[in-house]
């Protein structure tokens, strides 16, 4: 009968699974059927095995695309991880000013990622916009419609100013997490700032942290809105990411096949990723700790 009552939270998760099955398995199914088939019509198929994953992984353009990617992810990381923290020190720790610091600061994840690719497009022209206008009056040109490092230029500067405030957000709650036991401890021991801050706030902070990465680093692999929006992949072919160039292999050439194949290995490639890094953060952590 106890073992009843225990197990009864289960119903209640139940309806979870049945989401999460038509919300993601299902369609993965699906994509799954699609890379190891060539469909030419309604009831008209034939199994190709991995002939569409070994067509993916030969194409050039798709390891140029993976080299950009992981070429703006690896800049994301190394921007917004130490600004976020550095912003996150900064911040008032209480009071009306640590309110007010909050809103302001998550102000930019509140706009649809849409809005912000047009938003950053009148920002930067270079006739009209605050930025872009500004730059080419002091005999600077800047237009990221013509020029490939302008375009990553504003593309890194858009993605910044959009998640920076999540990483401090995240990063600002580890701080305030952390007992006043310890910084008085350090008070008394006078430490440096800087030897409060790589012995006591940076380790307690490890969890979040590690959080913050696995976000940034996944939701930077799969960034589409903001690009597309703003440069559409160009000029040429300078800022089309992974997420882009499948979208011009699906719906642009309408190549299911190759289309599913890819996605499987992007998946993948996130998936290995994204676990890579986990392991790695668990382990520097481990290492602090022992």
């Amino acid at each position: 009968m106890d073992k009843w009552k225990d197990n009864k939270a289960w119903f209640f998760v139940l309806p979870v699974f049945v989401i999460v099955a038509f919300s993601a398995i299902i369609p993965l199914m699906t994509v799954v059927n699609y890379s190891i088939q060539d469909i030419f019509g309604p009831g008209e198929r034939v199994f190709v095995g991995t002939e569409w994953f070994k067509e993916v992984l030969s194409d050039t353009r798709l390891h140029d695309a993976l080299w950009r990617q992981f070429l703006f992810s690896g800049l994301v990381l190394l921007i917004e991880m130490p600004l976020g923290i550095l912003i996150a020190l900064m911040m008032p720790k209480k009071g009306w000013a640590a309110s007010v610091s909050l809103v302001l600061i998550a102000l930019p994840l509140l706009i649809p990622w849409n809005v912000i690719g047009t938003i950053w497009i009148i920002f930067t022209r270079p006739d009209i916009g605050l930025f872009g206008a500004a730059v080419n009056g002091m005999g600077i040109g800047f237009d990221h419609t013509a020029s490939s490092l302008d375009a990553w230029i504003t593309l890194m500067l858009m993605e910044v100013w959009h998640w920076t405030p999540l990483v401090a957000l995240l990063a600002y709650a580890g701080l305030r997490a952390i007992p006043e036991a310890y910084f008085q401890a350090a008070k008394i021991d006078g430490a440096s700032t800087w030897a409060t801050f790589w012995y006591i706030q940076l380790p307690k902070m490890r969890g979040v942290l590690t959080i913050a990465l696995l976000l940034r680093f996944m939701d930077s692999f799969l960034i589409y809105a903001e690009p597309f929006v703003l440069t559409g992949g160009g000029p040429g072919n300078s800022t089309t990411f992974l997420s882009i160039y499948l979208v011009k292999v699906a719906v642009g050439q309408f190549d299911l096949g190759p289309a599913a194949a890819f996605s499987l290995i992007y998946f993948l490639i996130i998936l290995l990723l994204s676990w890579l890094f986990y392991q790695v953060l668990q382990n520097v952590g481990k290492g602090e700790t022992s």
